[in-house]
């Protein structure tokens, strides 16, 4: 069987570039189709379905950003690369955070768009593999590829038996990480049972687990089955286990074990075909080393580990998870929000989100059912965000006389500061270029590592660089 080439879509509206880039791509294993226009660029996307979409943002009739949204609301599965003109930076950021995988910048290179176009299409080819794109997967979203690592993992351990170990952050997703792995193994039609081990009093756990006989303790009025049984050929969550008390733990080690138990009061042994899955907030190792959880339970659950990544290591995911739930509140609360302003999405960006999702739909939420409005401005954005538009630290009241008394200083000597700052500015490009260098050397010359670090992408480091050191040799 022939594999089909690829297809992208060249959008540009003036001729001699259009042959230009298309005779560019000649060498390329894919098939050039062109559109002068936006109405054109729409009729080929809905009717050939590109891979890759290459879009100069100017055009006749529309803007280039009305295809892109177009694109993601009727879930074309094209990838996109924008096409901008020189100096145009903050329109090339509104586009990344529209959903376009990459940009060039006029002028480029035959190579420049060679490798654009190939690294573009490798993406969306494995995307297309794995039945992942960027509207997430299995109850999550995102298309960061620390998720997306997460996503394989998931696909490749929910057929077998094996237990799970899920770790991360409060509000990481690991309930929905358990849920994913049931929901693609081969118990999906028997029931996924959740325990919260930390929601649970110590002296009722074991009946939660196991189940109980009528008046096997005060207030046990009837018979009950506990999640083991209900389990039964199915999925057992074990969420926050590291909660679980010493004694009890010996009667799970024992339960993962053969599969036998005992309801509390009771003498009959059950057996149950349980796959157990198991989540925690805290390094587990550690509190092995400190007696609380039991190393041989431990290793016992920790066959498969699945660490899911803090919100603020996942990149523009936000901006999607936030984009996802403002439309579904807003349906929900019926109001007419459809979209962040840009400074918003920065402000989004920024924030390090220590209760990660969680507290991302919990700001989401706040926002939909206290404002009206289409746009979302940073004017709505509530506490501690609020700080991020504002500009200003957070303040702790008790250190408010020290405060006071800084000012008071500052105040004394502010002709002083005011000389020695003026003899330590430096332009702009020269701190920058500064606090680059020293990134990538405490990454060790990794710089997706040092852009990281920095919060930017690799492409920003890599295009602005040169152009600082041939500066600075003047």
């Amino acid at each position: 069987m022939v594999n089909k080439l690829p297809k992208v879509l060249l959008v540009e509206d003036r001729l001699s570039l259009a042959r230009c880039y298309s005779e560019f791509l000649s060498s390329e294993q894919c098939t050039v189709l062109h559109a002068a226009d936006g109405e054109r660029a729409i009729e080929l996307l809905r009717a050939e379905q590109p891979d890759l979409l290459l879009l100069d943002l100017q055009l006749p009739d529309v803007h280039g950003t009305e295809i892109i949204k177009l694109i993601k609301e009727e879930a074309l599965p094209t990838a996109i690369v924008v096409i901008t003109a020189h100096g145009s930076y903050e329109v090339s950021r509104e586009v990344m955070g529209l959903g376009a995988t990459d940009y060039l910048e006029k002028p480029f290179t035959r190579d420049r768009l060679c490798l654009t176009v190939r690294n573009a299409l490798v993406q969306h080819c494995l995307e297309e593999q794995t039945g992942r794109h960027k509207k997430g997967y299995e109850g999550f979203i995102g298309a960061s590829p620390v998720i997306q690592a997460v996503y394989q993992i998931i696909e490749n351990v929910a057929a077998s038996k094996a237990s799970v170990f899920i770790t991360g952050e409060s509000g990481t997703g690991k309930e929905v990480c358990a849920q994913a792995i049931h929901n693609n193994s081969l118990r999906k039609d028997s029931p996924c049972v959740t325990l919260n081990c930390a929601a649970i009093p110590h002296d009722l756990m074991e009946s939660e687990i196991f189940g109980h006989l009528k008046g096997a303790f005060t207030g046990a009025t009837h018979s009950r089955d506990g999640a083991a049984r209900r389990a039964h050929n199915g999925t057992l969550f074990l969420d926050e286990i590291g909660e679980m008390d010493m004694d009890l733990q010996s009667k799970l080690l024992r339960f993962i074990q053969t599969g036998q138990f005992q309801k509390v009061g009771s003498n009959v042994t059950e057996t149950v075909d349980v796959r157990f899955i198991c989540a925690t907030n805290r390094d587990p190792l550690e509190q092995v080393k400190q007696g609380t959880f039991r190393e041989d339970l431990y290793y016992r659950l920790h066959v498969v580990p699945i660490h899911l990544p803090p919100l603020r290591e996942r990149g523009d995911d936000v901006i999607q998870i936030a984009q996802h739930f403002l439309v579904e509140f807003s349906a929900e609360e019926k109001k007419s929000f459809r979209s962040f302003s840009q400074e918003t999405l920065d402000i989004l960006r920024r924030y390090q989100w220590p209760g990660n999702v969680r507290q991302l739909l919990n700001v989401v939420r706040n926002i939909v059912v206290l404002h009206q409005g289409g746009e979302v401005t940073p004017s709505m954005l509530p506490h501690p965000l609020s700080l991020e538009y504002s500009g200003l630290p957070e303040v702790n009241q008790d250190a408010q006389p020290v405060i006071e008394q800084t000012l008071e200083e500052e105040a004394v000597s502010e002709v002083t500061e005011e000389e020695l700052n003026k003899l330590d500015i430096k332009p702009l490009w020269q701190v920058e270029l500064e606090a680059i260098d020293a990134a990538i050397k405490a990454c060790d010359g990794n710089v997706s590592e040092a852009a990281k670090m920095l919060e930017v992408s690799p492409s920003t480091i890599y295009r602005k660089r040169p152009n600082w050191k041939q500066r600075k040799s003047f």
